[in-house]
């Protein structure tokens, strides 16, 4: 087998391999086999020698099968550039950094962008081939412009319902068909009207969000009603405490123990998406409930495991940060301190007595800070109004 990789990812346009570099025009010709989409495939010319394999639905089907092509030269086709909402880092994950090259193309992003005389670097990607729509929800904010990638022609027409469901019908939507190829068709309309039309695939749609849906706040503490919840929810004002001790930073993983409507995990993950979390909870109809707020607000990664702690966690991936909503006891805190890496960050919330006796021991065995937070909010009283308190929350937090 000679240095030359064997595998080349070749980022085609919708005019076919016209527009393409002497180099990938160079590796189309050398390659034995070409595998790609059937629109890609019959954008070039038939040589009659080299095999053309279409690559499978679902796109996992096609990595076995050219994995049994490896050592021989093989060319894939792409959309654009591999590696930008693409199917690059698929493919690539267990190769060898010399077993393959790849030479990109113009992404749809950078096509639209320019159609619409947007700066990309203000404008929001996101490639929803195969992820739901809620993911949408975090960037949906009066002004907000965005470039989506979608599966197919309908999924223009669930989009709009999307964001006409969630208060932004009003939203401009410009759809673009086969962009760069000579069919390459443009339709302005709003969400609301998307189903006036139909689309065929390849579509990339420019969004700017209008409508009076509630954007979702970045800071930490959402508001309670954007969680569904049975009471067990750590409310608005402690929720915001708590995440800022937490400190989520990228990359990072958490624990939320005793997760009731799963609202410290989703806020965890709405910090920055690279974030990861998981959710321990013992009843199965909160298990349910949580999924349900996770993909509501757009993080459908959230793990949720239905299980009590510590008996849960032994085959959970280690975290960075640990948060205790329930199931507080004494063997609890026994094996995260045993089990738990140095470094990792614990904090727990009680409003028990005897929770909070258990809270105060812990703080004096492996220190940390331990902060009492006692809130009011103001209720009539009689003709008039007066302070009414909530039960107070004792809060431990230590990095073991």
């Amino acid at each position: 087998m000679s240095d030359m990789p064997w595998l080349t990812l070749i980022g085609l346009g919708e005019d076919g391999p016209e527009g393409l570099s002497p180099a990938s025009q160079a590796a189309l010709s050398e390659a034995d086999v070409i595998m790609g989409p059937p629109r890609h495939l019959n954008l070039l010319p038939d040589d009659g020698k080299t095999r053309r394999i279409s690559w499978p639905v679902p796109f996992a089907d096609g990595i076995p099968e050219l994995m049994k092509l490896r050592g021989r030269p093989v060319a894939v086709l792409a959309s654009g550039d591999p590696f930008w909402f693409g199917a690059g880092s698929v493919i690539t994950r267990d190769l060898g950094v010399h077993e393959w090259r790849a030479f990109p193309g113009t992404s749809s992003f950078s096509l639209t962008a320019a159609r619409m005389g947007w700066p990309l670097e203000h404008t929001t990607c996101l490639g929803l081939h195969a992820a739901p729509l809620s993911r949408l929800r975090p960037h949906l904010a009066p002004e907000a412009r965005l470039i989506v990638l979608l599966r197919d022609g309908q999924a223009i027409h669930d989009l709009g319902a999307y964001l006409t469901d969630q208060g932004f019908g009003d939203s401009t939507l410009t759809v673009f068909e086969a962009l760069e190829g000579p069919w390459e068709n443009r339709t302005d309309t709003r969400a609301d009207a998307a189903t006036e039309h139909a689309f065929s695939h390849p579509v990339c749609v420019a969004l700017t969000v209008m409508g009076q849906g509630k954007a979702l706040p970045r800071t930490s503490g959402l508001p309670d009603d954007f969680f569904d919840h049975d009471g067990q929810i750590t409310k608005t004002p402690m929720r915001a405490v708590t995440l800022s001790t937490l400190a989520p930073c990228k990359y990072e993983r958490l624990w939320d123990i005793g997760s009731g409507s799963g609202s410290i995990a989703i806020e965890w993950l709405l910090s920055d998406p690279t974030t990861e979390a998981i959710a321990i909870e013992t009843r199965p109809d909160r298990t349910k409930r949580i999924k349900a707020n996770a993909d509501t607000l757009g993080v459908d990664g959230l793990r949720v495991i239905t299980g009590t702690a510590p008996e849960a966690l032994g085959d959970l991936p280690a975290p960075d940060a640990v948060f205790i909503g329930g199931g507080l006891s004494e063997a609890l805190l026994n094996h995260l301190q045993e089990t738990l890496c140095t470094g990792t960050r614990l904090v727990a919330n009680a409003v028990t007595l005897e929770a909070e006796a258990l809270l105060t021991h812990w703080q004096v065995k492996l220190g940390g800070t331990l902060l009492r937070v006692e809130l009011s909010r103001a209720r009539p009283l009689g003709a008039k109004r007066g302070w009414q308190a909530a039960y107070p929350v004792i809060q431990w937090s230590v990095t073991l």
